[in-house]
């Protein structure tokens, strides 16, 4: 059997519970990574999840904002979580699994969006933004290693067919060069390969979000690619498929990303 991981940021796992059971019932990955859970670990709603066959929870919750999961059909071990930029925010967990005898570690990210201007010295929440992307990069030696997948809401399009549009982009956060070129040093720090792009390749168009204030997303679709699965480089070689979930936008109530799902042999 293929071993699945999954990311999905849910807005709010509690308010899309339902949308959560429909998709692990259907898809059935090993693990499933969840971001913006947006609620505290006593709230988490561990029994729907025990209830669907996932029993091994990892959490690092927060009222009301971000938060982060690994939900897992398999024991969980090495659980811990990291403050960047000295804030206890709830923006990563990681956790290992074993996988046919192998250990695989997997960290989940939920990077801060960086509010609406880029310019970090009138805006704190984009000057945030840059430094998680900084400190990302210097934790990259400890946390690259074999058998390592980094998954997540890393609210960054990277490249040029990761937006609608390129040039009318360019000045908007979440493709700006300074958060494009920020995130691929942090990439390239930890030798991640980019197994969505390893896939699909660069020249295709990529979007795994698109804005609730679009009238009619599928038909402007006007997306971005914001969640990324990198892998390192002794696991490529072991990946099988890759597989963003549109229709999930679609979905009643829907979250305004998509789940990604990749699947290893």
């Amino acid at each position: 059997m293929p071993f699945s991981v999954a990311t999905w940021n849910i807005n709010s796992v509690r308010l899309r519970i339902d949308l959560v059971r429909h998709f692990l019932a259907k898809h059935r990955p090993h693990v499933l990574c969840l971001q913006e859970t947006k609620c505290v670990n006593g709230s988490f709603p561990h029994r729907a999840f025990r209830d669907a066959g996932y029993r091994h929870i990892a959490i690092h919750g927060q009222k009301g904002y971000h938060g982060v999961a690994i939900i897992s059909r398999r024991p969980l071990s090495d659980i811990a979580n990291m403050q960047l930029c000295g804030k206890d925010d709830a923006r990563h967990i990681t956790a290992t699994i074993e996988h046919r005898k192998r250990p695989v570690t997997i960290h989940n990210f939920y990077v801060p969006a960086g509010g609406d201007e880029p310019d970090p010295k009138t805006n704190p929440k984009f000057a945030h933004k840059l430094a998680f992307v900084r400190e990302m990069r210097t934790r990259m030696k400890t946390i690259a290693k074999p058998g390592a997948i980094l998954v997540g809401d890393l609210n960054i399009a990277p490249l040029e067919t990761d937006v609608w549009s390129h040039k009318q982009l360019l000045k908007v956060v979440s493709h700006t060069p300074v958060e494009t070129e920020g995130l691929e040093r942090a990439r390239a720090a930890g030798q991640w390969v980019d197994l969505m792009r390893h896939f699909v390749p660069p020249e295709e168009k990529l979007y795994t979000w698109w804005s609730y204030r679009s009238p009619d997303w599928t038909k402007n679709d006007r997306g971005r690619r914001l969640d990324h699965i990198w892998v390192s480089p002794d696991l490529v070689e072991t990946a099988k498929s890759l597989s963003v979930l549109r229709e999930a936008r679609s979905w009643e109530r829907p979250s305004d990303h998509v789940p990604v799902i990749a699947s290893f042999s």
